[in-house]
């Protein structure tokens, strides 16, 4: 019953905004709108652009549905503004796109940077240990975005962040500990942000005497793919695995993570044995087969990985390289004995 009366809902205050779309869309179409293109001009590109955001607000106010999500039907109704009306008549559209919508971009990006910083502050006074800003961050995207553009806004937001803002160099503690020192990852990684820096100067130059716009697209996906790896190989470093109120995180940067409760290990062993890969056997690293490991943990049920972009993969038996394997192992068994 719970369940349809909220499908019910869902399709009210998706379905009336959309209806109120498509009688627009409907209304331009018509002899009416040939008669009076200018006054029906403003008209129509003040409902989609006010009048129908206006009422999805009106829909959400007292929902759990983000306010935020009210962007998509600003954006929306600006695409089909741009279809249905004469270029002549788009006089107070192209006003909203120059001053009106980047003023309300800003909004929306301030808004989400207050949230992530009270977001921080609160978990700082709640809990005496150090704040995950990439978990700040996707919580607190939780809360103002909707579900389905969290994981693509968190990553980009946490790309830039570890790779040009936070550059001060973490002090581990007693419970936290790295993983990239020895390392194989960061090696390949640095490699490769190279190879693409002098890829990318050398295609440019041959693809420059073909066309001009070919060459700079790909000089700009070279770029913003290298800008992503270097804030790949920063956030190892910034986010050390921990263990931490019965739990075990293990992290290896943004790129991959997990959560153990320590009830859950069966067994954890320093080894470097070469495992096959399969649905209950696992890497931390993204890079899978390519990094060595050192340490296994098994666990006595399935949990969840969590990679790039909010991929899941199921587990029992997790492996992974730890930099100082023996003093992790020593703390897994000494939390586990203290639960016995």
């Amino acid at each position: 019953m719970n369940r349809t009366l909220n499908f019910q809902k869902n399709l009210i205050i998706i379905g009336v905004p959309i209806l109120m779309v498509g009688i627009m869309i409907i209304l331009a179409k018509t002899s009416i709108f040939s008669l009076n293109p200018k006054s029906l001009s403003i008209g129509i590109t003040i409902d989609l652009l006010f009048t129908v955001p206006l009422i999805y607000f009106l829909l959400i106010r007292k929902t759990n549905i983000p306010k935020t999500t009210i962007l998509a039907f600003l954006i929306l109704g600006m695409v089909v503004c741009s279809f249905i009306l004469p270029s002549q008549n788009q006089y107070f559209l192209d006003f909203f796109k120059t001053w009106v919508f980047p003023i309300i971009e800003l909004s929306i990006i301030s808004y989400v940077i207050f949230n992530i910083n009270k977001a921080i502050k609160r978990y700082k006074l709640k809990k005496n240990e150090n704040v995950d800003f990439f978990t700040a961050l996707k919580s607190t995207c939780y809360e103002i975005l909707p579900k389905a553009v969290v994981i693509p806004v968190v990553t980009e937001i946490a790309v830039f962040y570890y790779g040009f803002v936070n550059w001060k160099k973490k002090k581990l503690r007693e419970n936290e500990f790295s993983y990239h020192k020895e390392s194989g990852t960061v090696p390949i990684l640095i490699t490769i942000i190279f190879l693409v820096i002098i890829e990318t100067a050398i295609f440019h130059i041959l693809l420059e005497k073909w066309s001009v716009t070919a060459a700079w697209f790909l000089t700009f996906l070279s770029i913003y793919s290298g800008i992503q790896l270097f804030g790949f190989l920063k956030s190892m470093s910034r986010r050390p695995i921990v263990i931490e109120n019965d739990r075990l995180f293990l992290r290896y940067g943004i790129m991959n993570e997990t959560t153990i409760d320590l009830e859950t290990i069966d067994s954890i062993e320093i080894s470097s044995i070469d495992i096959e890969l399969n649905h209950e056997t696992r890497k931390l690293s993204f890079l899978g087969e390519m990094e060595s490991h050192n340490v296994i943990i098994r666990l006595k049920q399935e949990n969840m990985l969590y990679g790039f972009y909010g991929i899941k993969r199921k587990y029992r038996n997790l492996l992974l390289h730890v930099d100082d394997k023996n003093e992790f192992k020593d703390k897994i068994n000494a939390a586990l004995q203290q639960r016995l």
